[in-house]
């Protein structure tokens, strides 16, 4: 099932803390979990950066909110309890949930939801009473579009330069990852061997210990698995073992079956992961601006 948004983890999280006892926030993923009966694979899902649980997250917006509007108290680190105010909704039968509009009516809450904003803007409809997304989602999922933006320019950008120009920004790609040494290295490496299915070589280290060859296709046509069959001929000629394939297309089921197969290593790359080690590597972008998020660091307060 779909892990609900945060707004229906209100009521249950406070029906929890009820009992007016303290509660560990580890032990409220556990019970929350399964309380809105959710299965393993969904408890364990991650945000889109990877870096925290989305249950864990819309969980710790719920203590947060629930604490603004005070309904419960943070009595220590990861560690809450019911108010007086937070007894009386749970007592009260005509609440069967709770979501950002019923938060609405306390004070503490409304200014909560007021900091930073302009004090003529109104907050829409939707952000108040149906968005499901806690705001670390919203600026993930919004970051993630302009970056999928990006990397569509980048792509159709390649396309327009030369294949001189494609060769160029490999040899930087590859320096950005780690290999080659230094650009001007990695520059006299690539491209003197330019036979036998091969387009160049790169040190694998800044010591040359082992080489890395490679084959970069500009194509928009897909790349089958006769192309990788060539390429993996050409790094026999070489008594190599290792290579990248780098195409701005993608590559059949049959090209990617195949090097799973083979006794070499041969890294196939995409248009897709390209423009992504492009955009992670800063080759071909520029930084415009930079938004850091900050949480209160609770074990400074620590005495």
């Amino acid at each position: 099932m779909t892990i609900p948004g945060y707004q229906e983890f209100m009521y249950p999280f406070l029906k929890i803390l009820s009992d007016k006892k303290e509660h560990r926030l580890q032990d409220l993923y556990v019970k929350l979990a399964k309380e809105l009966n959710l299965s393993e694979e969904d408890a364990e899902k991650l945000l889109p950066s990877g870096n925290q649980k989305v249950l864990h997250n819309r969980i710790g917006w719920v203590r947060t909110y629930l604490s603004k509007a005070g309904l419960i108290d943070i009595v220590r680190r990861g560690v809450f309890q019911i108010t007086s105010e937070g007894l009386e909704i749970i007592n009260d039968p005509s609440v069967a949930s709770i979501d950002n509009r019923f938060l609405m009516k306390y004070k503490s809450f409304q200014r909560f939801k007021q900091t930073g904003k302009d004090s003529n803007q109104q907050e829409s409809e939707p952000s108040i009473t149906s968005e499901p997304r806690t705001p670390n989602e919203i600026i993930e999922q919004n970051y993630n579009a302009v970056k999928n933006e990006i990397k569509e320019e980048l792509l159709n950008q390649i396309y327009k330069c030369s294949p001189a120009f494609f060769e160029k920004l490999v040899v930087e790609l590859l320096v950005a990852l780690g290999y080659g040494g230094s650009l001007t290295d990695a520059g006299t490496a690539i491209g003197r061997s330019g036979d036998g299915g091969i387009d160049g070589v790169i040190k694998e280290d800044i010591l040359g210990l082992d080489m890395i060859y490679l084959q970069a296709k500009r194509w928009k046509d897909s790349v089958s698995r006769p192309e990788i069959q060539k390429f993996a001929g050409s790094l026999d000629g070489k008594k190599a073992k290792k290579g990248v394939f780098i195409t701005t297309s993608v590559f059949t089921d049959g090209a990617k079956e195949y090097v799973k197969v083979i006794d070499k290593k041969i890294i196939l790359i995409d248009g897709e992961r390209l423009t992504d080690l492009m955009f992670n590597y800063n080759v071909g972008v520029s930084l415009e601006n930079t938004f850091v998020i900050k949480r209160v660091d609770l074990d400074y307060f620590e005495e």
